[in-house]
This record gives C-alpha cells, structure tokens and sequence, in this order.
C-alpha cells in the first residue's frame, strides 16, 4: 500500500508513541526488562538450571510483552486510529488494525 507524503502521513509514518511520550518511557522500560529476563533466561539454559524455573522466567517475559503490546495498542488507537477517523480512512484503520490483532491474540 502506497503512502502520501502529506504533513500528517509523515506524523503517522513516526508511530504513535511520539505523540505520547509516557506511553514511550513506559514501553522502553518494559523493553530493557524484557532484554534483561531474556538474558537471564539465556544463562539459565547455559547453566542447565530446572526446567521449571526457566518457565516461570518465560511467562514472565510473555506477561511483559503483553502488557508492552497493550501500550502500543492504545497509543496506536488513541492517536493513529483517531488521525484517521478524522481524515475519513476508518475503514483501512480498523482493518489494519484488525488484522494486527490475530497475531497479538497469542500473547
């Protein structure tokens, strides 16, 4: 799908988490504790610990990108839904954003 280079498509094309700069500080903070538990995860398997505490370690990680997932989403909603509604591109909105949601449906 071709984009237009108009001033707002150029503001969409930067990601919603600009217009929200909480929702970004929270997002890379989730980020560098997802990046730490993967790492530990990475040295649990190294070091041949329990297989049940690498899973524990796991679905924490999982509960983590979920709730990173969900900040995106309403930043996403909030300003990228909302710019199109008002620029009557609800449809191709809703869709997109439908079919994002099949694959978060696994988190």
């Amino acid at each position: 799908m071709k984009r237009t280079t108009s001033v707002v498509a150029e503001k969409e094309l930067k990601g919603s988490l600009a217009a929200h700069p909480a929702a970004k500080r929270e997002a890379a903070r989730i980020m560098r504790t997802v990046v730490g538990h993967v790492q530990g995860i990475e040295r649990m398997i190294e070091d041949e610990r329990y297989c049940v505490d690498i899973l524990k370690q796991i679905a924490a990680v999982q509960a983590l990108l979920a709730k990173l997932a969900d900040i995106i989403s309403a930043s996403h909603m909030k300003h990228c839904v909302r710019l199109a509604i008002e620029e009557g591109r609800a449809e191709e909105k809703i869709d997109e954003l439908m079919e994002t949601l099949k694959y978060l449906r696994s988190l």
